[in-house]
């Protein structure tokens, strides 16, 4: 976070701290640095792990909990030792990786939230493109671009930072600081606040109020004979509301956390003599260390296969396939019908989107594993693993299937 030197510019406001401050600043820190650590580490781990999570978008979010990490363990850790000791104790190289790894966590966390914000935009807007798009290969590689590019960008800081070793009342304080005058350091900033900030949320307002325009303002109508239960497509939709709400919850909060902070580099960067009251620079940095350790409790509270994901990692797998939380997806099924007719070209696609799909355990078999598919009053019970080989497998021994070709998709394959 500009190497946190804002926060610590003058010896006297590095120094000259209460034990009051020191106190509170410690706990407030610590809580939320081990919290957010936690959290984004069980994100990985759940997506990382379960296969049915592994979608584009939780890649991005994947990405996201990488670089809140990094933001806690280079920004949020040392500076409790900074409160605690008054000094820095991690020495020159120590003064260099953690500037560059708060620096890359930062921009790595603006960026990973714009790629799914795109890939929100395309998902809903530009569904057919979406099928080519927005998948899990092409979001492996854009997520490796973000960090290489990040990654390449934040190597001037490792150039950029020193540490300093100036005498202040007989007692010799060490700081990690700017080799040259902080002057100098403007343009960067700048550079830094308006692309890894303004332009992230200038093209999250503008991509967002064009998903809200479709999901909210004119959503597409759904075919009656497609949809014999008449659920499928309000189920798919509010599946999408739900997802678009949750990530368009991150955004906001990555807005209001990071502006304190970013007003007030901003604001000191006109000023003679900076700012640097030290309740307000801590208030500056609790927002940004909590920007990076809240998101993991947003997933909990809004997605309903993350929190059944956290609940059974935090079993650990005791009886985790017996109780697996019931989640609701909702499936779409292409149908290709043969034709026997020598004037057809081609199979005859028609779409069937015929009932909700509700996985919860077999009551007949409660340690078994199984999962039933929920099909109004009937049930067909399926492998404990939910594939597309599998229910394709189960489909074709429906009457309703013999003798058709069967394509299964998800039909919002991107949902978390």
């Amino acid at each position: 976070m500009e190497n946190l030197t804002v926060f610590n510019d003058t010896l006297e406001t590095w120094t000259d701290r209460s034990v009051e401050y020191k106190v509170i600043s410690v706990l407030i820190v610590f809580l939320i640095c081990a919290l957010g650590i936690v959290g984004n580490v069980m994100v990985i781990l759940v997506v990382l792990t379960t296969k049915h999570m592994r979608t584009p978008t939780n890649g991005y979010l994947v990405s996201l909990a990488v670089a809140d990490l990094m933001v806690l363990i280079a920004a949020g850790l040392p500076s409790i030792a900074d409160s605690l000791f008054g000094s820095w104790i991690f020495g020159h190289a120590g003064c260099l990786c953690i500037t560059y790894f708060q620096y890359l966590g930062i921009n790595a966390s603006s960026c990973s939230i714009t790629a799914f914000t795109i890939e929100r935009y395309i998902a809903i807007c530009h569904p057919i493109k979406a099928q080519f798009l927005c998948t899990l290969s092409r979001a492996k590689k854009i997520i490796f671009g973000v960090w290489v590019f990040t990654s390449l960008y934040c190597v001037m800081w490792f150039y950029l930072s020193d540490i300093q070793q100036v005498l202040y009342k007989n007692v010799t304080i060490i700081m990690c600081a700017y080799k040259v005058s902080r002057n100098l350091y403007l343009p960067i900033y700048f550079f830094d606040f308006g692309i890894f900030f303004v332009l992230p949320l200038t093209l999250a307002t503008v991509l967002y109020g064009l998903i809200a325009r479709i999901l909210f303002l004119n959503p597409l109508p759904s075919d009656p004979k497609e949809d014999k239960n008449g659920r499928c497509s309000s189920t798919t939709a509010a599946s999408r509301r739900q997802v678009t709400k949750m990530l368009a919850v991150v955004v906001v909060l990555f807005a209001v956390l990071w502006m304190p902070y970013r007003t007030l580099v901003v604001v000191n960067s006109f000023l003679q003599e900076a700012y640097l009251d030290t309740w307000f620079l801590l208030f500056c940095r609790t927002c940004v260390y909590l920007n990076s350790a809240i998101n993991p409790l947003i997933y909990n509270a809004m997605s309903q296969k993350f929190r059944a994901a956290f609940r059974r990692l935090c079993r650990c797998g005791r009886n985790a396939q017996a109780n697996k939380a019931a989640y609701s997806v909702a499936l779409t099924y292409s149908v290709a019908k043969e034709t026997s007719t020598v004037e057809s070209t081609g199979p005859k696609l028609v779409q069937l989107c015929f009932f909700q799909a509700c996985f919860c355990p077999d009551p007949s078999k409660p340690h078994s594993g199984g999962r039933s598919l929920m099909q109004g009053s009937q049930c067909t019970i399926l492998a404990p693993i939910f594939t597309r080989r599998q229910v394709l497998r189960n489909l074709r021994k429906m009457p309703e299937f013999r003798g058709k070709s069967v394509l299964v998709h998800t039909s919002d394959n991107h949902a978390v």
